[in-house]
């Protein structure tokens, strides 16, 4: 075991600056590295495709923030810039159609800015004050208007309740807080204030912004320009009126003049992210189909806007899509879609067939290796996509329908360059449940000897509709780094292998998911070189569950550590920011109608079993696996007398690691401990 790492993880979370000069050339991923760790982020080619604008996201070991800039690179090769740098962070770079200005929205001192920099320049002004921050920044064709999302509040619910006056210069408690809906608090951001998001066109040259929409139920999404500049295509969804059901959503159109929005679909399900041909008479759309499995994958439909029956592109494909991007001439459109665990970059021609451009996309995520990535396109069919591997985070990536990519980035090479990293391998076998095929992939320690025996971690990824791949993790590279070999996989239920796999777990769950992960277990143990004796399983949020389940089903962990888990479905569904949709499309039926269900499925059920010491984490702010899930856990660890330890990360929503890097270093932090305090080997060499 690598006592260096757990002292150097001790020392970064004690005093991160202390730790920076400890930093030296070669050996493993180290605690402190994790503070210097970049990624490439949104990145946008220009209208011309000659250069490519980007976010650049860094971690600073001084203010334990992850800020971005905005950089440039050409297309063809050469040096990154620099373009929009500061104290404060710079997101959303769009170009405009001339590829001369950039506009983007700049945070600085808790205020938003609607900005725009001249590319050759550098010369910045400053459009328009957002008060309510701003997203979909999309520049008109014609150059003249940017528009864009923002949230208007609106006045909360008063309840008359007879206070008298409050005498002046008095010090009264914050009034309570009222909600007449389900949709009152949400992950990541706490308490929703009362109000909508809506429409804006700022002009491009500068000048107040004016408001478009008046939507008084439901939110907007994925703002996108008619080729004529006279009209905005958007998604309406999530609306009281269809319950906060996220799979039913249509598209509008509102012209600039803020006359009544038109609504373009009315299909079941979910209309999204519109898209209009460059001549205007297509519209391409991502759908959601009306169905009640816990996984439905997003479809690619387009549809003449003079009328008729939209048509489905990729109909064999049975992967979801995540973004698609018209080609120059109309004829089809950028795709991007998981398979396998990887995110794929492809082209869909109208008349048919799929070409796979690249299947490297992704890094965007610093924890754990989570496909992910995005993509833009330019007026001349090239392209620009966040690129990543097992070794390094999200870089960028260019290259054209046909031609060869290249990456133009390497934002790591001072870091990761001079490290060790764990070596990543694909790993398949047979599931004990039905003998099914599941993937994974085994990251072995730095120097790793296949004639030495190590300690095992099993990392099991949330959701469970999403999915793991070789892509680089923070936290598998630290416990690989402290001398585990680290298996993470993709279990029935993952995303990226087809509806019929990850819907295996449809009203199941957890099922035969646990047969999976056991099963990848016993074929890893057979390879010869994991001690079967100090086996350890660690998972957060819907890997929570399943951490738990497993040491409710068997005892051959030495130690585990529950992370943002479920416990009991019941209190789950009816308090988390999401459970009005999990009992529709997990269930079925609601707590009450079927109790026994909900009881069966949690694994608090199984907890009269366990005799895994046991860890168990959150975030103290978690409004999607509320805190009182692993607080109900703890107790009832304790209440049997399993050794186990509760740890609370203040502050942190359900993404523990989320823009501030010591969170990280603390997750990974108290797993390696706790493992590390009960690995048997310690306790014989005591």
């Amino acid at each position: 075991m690598n006592r260096t790492l757990l002292a150097s993880l001790a020392v970064a979370l004690a005093s991160p600056s202390a730790l920076a000069s400890t930093q030296a050339e070669g050996g493993p991923l180290q605690a402190v590295d994790i503070f210097s760790l970049e990624m490439a982020n949104d990145p946008q080619i220009s209208p011309d495709g000659r250069w490519v604008a980007y976010q650049r996201r860094s971690n600073d070991i001084m203010t334990d923030q992850t800020r971005s800039a905005i950089w440039t690179v050409p297309y063809d090769g050469g040096a990154n810039r620099p373009l929009v740098t500061g104290a404060g962070d710079y997101s959303s770079p769009r170009w405009s159609p001339d590829s001369s200005q950039i506009v983007f929205v700049a945070n600085e001192n808790g205020e938003s800015q609607l900005r725009k920099v001249w590319v050759d320049s550098g010369r910045s002004a400053t459009l328009a004050q957002l008060p309510g921050g701003a997203g979909n920044l999309s520049w008109s064709p014609d150059g003249r208007w940017i528009a864009f999302t923002m949230f208007m509040p609106s006045a909360e619910p008063q309840v008359d309740i007879g206070m008298p006056a409050k005498p002046r210069g008095a010090d009264w408690a914050e009034p309570a807080l009222v909600d007449e809906t389900t949709r009152y608090e949400f992950d990541g951001a706490g308490e929703l204030p009362a109000g909508f998001t809506q429409v804006f066109v700022a002009p491009a040259d500068g000048g107040a912004p004016r408001q478009l929409t008046q939507v008084t139920d439901g939110s907007i999404s994925g703002l996108s320009w008619g080729p004529g500049s006279q009209r905005l295509y958007y998604s309406l969804g999530g609306r009281e009126a269809d319950g906060f059901d996220f799979r039913e959503a249509d598209i509008y159109a509102i012209a600039l003049d803020a006359s009544e929005p038109v609504q373009i679909t009315d299909y079941p399900g979910g209309e999204s992210s519109p898209r209009l041909s460059p001549d205007g008479e297509m519209l391409a759309y991502l759908s959601t189909p009306r169905r009640e499995d816990s996984n439905v994958d997003t479809d690619l439909k387009v549809v003449a806007l003079s009328g008729g029956e939209p048509r489905e592109l990729l109909a064999d494909l049975d992967r979801g899509i995540n973004q698609a991007f018209w080609d120059e001439r109309g004829r089809g459109l950028f795709v991007s879609f998981d398979d396998r665990g990887h995110t794929v970059l492809g082209y869909a021609g109208l008349n048919g067939g799929l070409d796979r451009i690249n299947d490297d996309l992704g890094g965007t995520t610093f924890g754990r290796p989570y496909t992910s990535g995005s993509f833009s396109v330019s007026g001349n069919d090239r392209w620009a996509a966040t690129v990543a591997s097992a070794q390094d985070l999200a870089n960028v990536g260019v290259g054209s329908r046909r031609g060869l990519a290249r990456q133009l980035t390497d934002v790591n090479a001072d870091v990761l360059g001079l490290r060790e990293l764990a070596e990543v391998e694909r790993f398949t076998w047979e599931s004990s449940a039905d003998g099914q095929e599941i993937e994974g992939w085994i990251a072995y320690p730095p120097g790793f000897d296949p004639n030495r025996s190590y300690p095992m971690i099993l990392e099991i990824h949330g959701g469970p509709h999403t999915a793991y791949g070789p892509q680089f993790s923070g936290e598998v590279q630290l416990y690989a780094a402290a001398g585990y070999v680290v298996l993470y996989t993709n279990p029935r239920g993952s995303t990226s292998y087809g509806e019929a796999f990850s819907n295996e777990i449809d009203k199941n769950y957890p099922g035969e998911d646990v047969d999976d992960l056991l099963s990848g277990v016993d074929a890893l143990v057979a390879r010869g070189f994991v001690d079967e004796e100090r086996l350890f399983v660690t998972g957060g949020s819907g890997g929570g569950v399943l951490t738990a389940q497993l040491i409710g089903v068997t005892d051959r962990f030495a130690a585990a550590a529950v992370g943002k888990p479920v416990i009991n479905w019941t209190s789950f569904t009816l308090a988390a920011d999401i459970g009005p949709s999990i009992y529709r499309y997990w269930f079925g039926e609601t707590p009450w109608d079927a109790p026994e269900e909900y009881w069966r499925r949690s694994p608090l059920s199984l907890v009269g079993n366990v005799e895994t010491p046991s860890l168990v984490f959150v975030g103290g702010e978690d409004r999607r696996t509320p805190v009182f899930e692993a607080e109900q856990y703890y107790n009832a660890l304790q209440i049997r007398g399993i050794e186990s330890r509760l740890v609370r990360i203040p502050g942190a929503y359900h993404g523990i690691a989320d823009s501030r890097p010591s969170r990280l270093l603390q997750k990974a932090g108290h797993v390696l401990a706790w493992f590390e305090q009960y690995d048997p080997a310690n306790a014989e060499a005591e």
